[in-house]
Parts: C-alpha cells; sequence; structure tokens
C-alpha cells in the first residue's frame, strides 16, 4: 500500500517542486533541465510512494491524471508555439519600426507602450499581448531592453487581463463557473494603480538603459498583408473564446478549443505569407519548461486553501509567481467565499513577479534569454512587487472586501 511521507510535517511533494523551483533559479541557463528534472523526480515520487491524490496509485493513476490536464497542457502548448509565430508576423510586417514615429521620444514612449500593452490585453490573450509588445520594445529601443521592463511588459499584460473574462485563463474560468463579468472588472482598480506605480520608474530605467528612437528608419513599406494575417489570427482566437464560453462552455473541458483555433488560422493565413519557421526550436524548449513546471505544479497535494478572506487573496498573489495560477484558482472556485475581483487581480497580476510565474513572462522569456534569472528580474523589476502590493491596498481601501457567498 501507498504511504506519502511528509519531511517535519512538510509533504516530500512540495519540498521536491520547491527544489525544482529553487534549481530553475539558480541555474538559469538551463532551465528546461531543471524542470524536466524535478518532474522525472515528482513523478517517480508520486508512482513509488504517495499516489495521484483522486486518481489512485501507479500507472493507471498517472495516466487518468494526465487525462484530465491534457486540455490545458495542450491549449498552453499551442498558445505559446502559436503566438510566437504571430509575433513574428508582426515583426515582419514592419509596423514595429513604424512606431517611434507614434510614441512619445521620451520616457513617456515607455509609459504609452506599457499602456498599450495593458489596453491590447483587455481584449486578447496576454501572451500575444506581451510578445506584441516585446516585439515592439526591440525595435523602439533598438534590442536594448532593460530587464525592469521587460518584467513591466509581463505585468501590463497581465494587468490587463485581470479584469476581463477574455484577457486572461483564470478570468475565463471564473466566468465559466459563472462568476458575473462585473465582478472580475473591479480587479482593474487594483491593476490601474499597480501599472502606475510600475510604468513610470521603469520607463525612466529603460530610458537611462537605452532611450527610445527618436524617428524610424526612412522608406518603410508596411506589409499590409501580414497585418492582416495578425489581425484574423487575433479575432479568430477572440472569437472562439466569447463563442465557447456562451455556446458550449462544456467544449472547453473537453478540447483545446482556442490553441486549435489559432492554429487552424496560422496554416490557413499560411497560403498569404509563410510562417517564419525558423522561431520553432527555441519557443519549443521553453514551451517544454513551462509545460514541465505547470505539470509538475497539478501534482501538488492542495486540495484546500486557507480560508478565504483579503489576506489569503493577498498571500494568493505571491504564491502565483511560483505556483501555477490554474489550479489554484481551480481551488478558490470549488471553495467559494471569495471576492472575485480580488482573486482576479492576484492571480493574475501575481504570476507577473517572477518571469515563470505567468505563461506571458515565459514567453517573453523564450524571445529575451537574458530574463530567464530570477535574481535579475526582482532585482531590476521590484516596482511590479511594489505595484502589486499597492495597488491590492488600494483597491481594499475603495471598494473593501466583498465576499460571494453563492460560489
Amino acid at each position: 500500500m501507498l504511504s506519502a511521507i511528509s519531511v517535519y510535517g512538510i509533504p516530500l511533494d512540495f519540498i521536491l517542486f520547491g527544489l525544482t523551483l529553487l534549481g530553475v533559479a539558480l541555474f538559469h541557463h538551463h532551465t528546461l533541465a531543471a524542470a524536466l528534472t524535478g518532474l522525472a523526480a515528482i513523478v517517480a515520487y508520486k508512482l513509488l510512494f504517495a499516489g495521484f491524490a483522486i486518481f489512485g496509485p501507479g500507472i493507471p493513476g498517472l495516466v487518468h491524471h494526465l487525462q484530465h490536464e491534457w486540455v490545458t497542457l495542450t491549449n498552453l502548448f499551442l498558445l505559446l508555439m502559436g503566438f510566437a509565430l504571430l509575433s513574428r508576423h508582426f515583426e515582419e510586417s514592419l509596423i514595429p519600426d513604424e512606431m517611434p514615429a507614434l510614441l512619445p521620444h521620451d520616457w513617456k514612449g515607455g509609459v504609452a507602450l506599457l499602456a498599450l500593452i495593458f489596453v491590447l490585453s483587455a481584449f486578447l490573450d496576454n501572451i500575444a499581448a506581451a510578445l506584441i509588445g516585446g516585439t515592439v520594445a526591440r525595435h523602439v529601443f533598438r534590442g536594448r531592453v532593460h530587464i525592469g521592463y521587460l518584467a513591466a511588459i509581463v505585468a501590463a499584460a497581465n494587468a490587463g487581463g485581470a479584469g476581463s473574462v477574455v484577457g486572461d485563463t483564470t478570468t475565463t474560468m471564473m466566468w465559466i463557473a459563472g462568476v458575473s463579468p462585473l465582478a472580475v472588472l473591479n480587479a482593474y482598480v487594483a491593476a490601474i494603480v499597480a501599472m502606475l506605480i510600475v510604468a513610470v520608474p521603469v520607463s525612466l530605467q529603460q530610458q537611462r538603459h537605452s532611450p527610445i528612437l527618436k524617428r524610424p528608419p526612412s522608406g518603410l513599406r508596411i506589409d499590409w498583408t501580414r497585418v492582416a494575417i495578425v489581425a484574423v489570427i487575433l479575432l479568430a482566437a477572440m472569437t472562439a473564446n466569447v463563442a465557447a464560453n456562451v455556446r458550449f462552455p462544456a467544449l472547453l473541458d473537453a478540447f483545446p478549443v482556442l490553441g486549435m483555433t489559432v492554429w487552424l488560422a496560422i496554416l490557413v493565413t499560411s497560403r498569404l505569407r509563410r510562417p517564419d519557421w525558423s522561431v520553432v526550436p527555441e519557443t519549443f524548449k521553453g514551451t517544454m519548461f513551462l509545460l514541465a513546471l505547470v505539470t509538475a505544479a497539478s501534482m501538488m497535494p492542495v486540495e484546500k486553501l486557507p480560508a478565504a478572506a483579503w489576506q489569503t487573496a493577498l498571500g494568493l498573489g505571491f504564491v502565483s509567481a511560483m505556483f501555477d495560477n490554474i489550479p489554484l484558482t481551480a481551488l478558490a472556485l470549488k471553495q467559494g467565499g471569495y471576492d472575485w475581483g480580488f482573486l482576479a487581480y492576484a492571480v493574475g497580476f501575481g504570476g507577473s513577479m517572477i518571469w515563470f510565474g505567468s505563461s506571458a513572462g515565459v514567453a517573453l522569456s523564450n524571445m529575451y534569454p537574458e530574463a530567464k534569472s530570477v535574481t535579475r528580474w526582482i532585482t531590476h523589476g521590484w516596482p511590479v512587487i511594489a505595484g502589486y502590493v499597492v495597488g491590492f491596498v488600494v483597491m481594499l481601501a475603495l471598494l473593501g472586501w466583498h465576499p460571494d457567498t453563492s460560489h
């Protein structure tokens, strides 16, 4: 009979997961190896000792667990790979080269770009918004983007999605579970405050590091076909997300609707312009890293969260920086008693505090490998942490904590 092991009252599962995250933090040039090694250790422990919670022991338990998670994992894989190709279409359209003509020519240009990412993420997936922002930043800052500003791009993408039921996977989960979109909308109070705290210092930091390009290169010819391809892919993703949630919510648990829609749009539009397949190998490694962490996190014995309260919601933001926010959101929905605006902000924006804390952060780090350092992300992106706390406190002071007892 299998029996779980604890060390000083801490389940060994958590210790192994913590060591995995430590390995990722210490060996940031070998993050995929660290994540896969940690996942292998956790799976081996589950097979030999602890079993897989409600799915049972041994290989059958592992198979049932993966069957339960396959839609989430497949969606993440398809979206990260697909949006990497989309960002290359956007870059090759030469729109990013034209952006210096549209943005202010000093630190305020950095603020304006973050605001644009924030708005985009309210309607698009936050992965797409982060990659589009990262593509523009690479051009307007001449390839020298400060890590603090990269952290702010991720924060803007996650903040913009925090108050929209189509802007983030976690808020979409709340919508599917019957939470009113208006309840989630309250998260924008904290998100806007947080971005005001973040945007100015990181933009000043970026301006000192590499000033914004004052004028675009002459003789640019925008490839409007590629612009149209980007628009078609994003519109297809947004339409599929809304339609599935409104008309066929059960389908979202059975099939990776969003990811498959994105890839269908990519393949159909490839007849007009060939995607840049050269980005696939590097993107694949970063994607497998995230999937390894998400899979490991899904195996943790987190059957219950602390009692629902604003203190718990605040803490979940910090946990989300290290622990996948999808199972955390599922547990919170099952437990009930939360103010959903606070929870949406916490699990959405909180992941921005570490580069692998959100799928948007992993996607952007695939584009900027130098960002894969926990120490540099935290030390240079400290305004993200400060913004998270200040935004939460301001929201609590202005709106108060109003738990939903119907869920």
